[in-house]
């Protein structure tokens, strides 16, 4: 259904007709009821700290278990900060907390697998377009430097890229 199609269907219906559908939608779809949550009660500080303890723990695990430093933790926060429609300083923020954590997980452990050095310049490259588009450089460019820095330090193979 295209979106002019919709928006006549919504005209037609009455105001109940609205409020039944939308209570039907919350009650059906996770993303719906999210959405709703989020816009009456956006507690965005709440979702930061979990999503930054979800990265943390991906690499720094609270129990002995190994690290298992996986990328797709921190990008499923991203995404779904980004449909709620969340500050884009925040989401800047979560890209580079995710960064700067896999970095800093690097200068303590030795990593043999090529992948994560190149899964985290794709990281960077993400998160500093996304800072650009957002016009969030000044605020960001210390932080995007230090990790610059930190890799070329670090002796990354890819360190050029960053």
């Amino acid at each position: 259904m295209s979106k002019r199609a919709l928006k006549k269907y919504v005209s037609e219906l009455t105001k109940e007709q609205l409020e039944e559908q939308i209570l039907e939608l919350y009650g059906r779809l996770k993303e719906v009821k999210e959405f709703y949550n989020f816009v009456f009660n956006p507690n965005e500080n709440k979702r930061i700290e979990e999503c930054k303890f979800k990265i943390q723990k991906e690499y720094f695990p609270v129990s002995g278990r190994r690290p298992k430093k996986r990328r797709s933790v921190a990008q499923k926060c991203i995404k779904a900060f980004l449909k709620l429609g969340m500050e884009p300083s925040y989401i800047a923020d979560i890209m580079l907390f995710n960064i700067e954590t896999a970095v800093l997980f690097s200068a303590e452990n030795i990593i043999k697998q090529e992948a994560f050095y190149t899964s985290i310049q794709r990281s960077f490259i993400e998160a500093g377009k996304y800072i650009l588009e957002c016009g969030l450089m000044p605020a960001f460019k210390e932080r995007l430097d230090k990790i610059s820095n930190d890799v070329w330090e670090q002796e990354w193979f890819n360190k050029e890229a960053f």
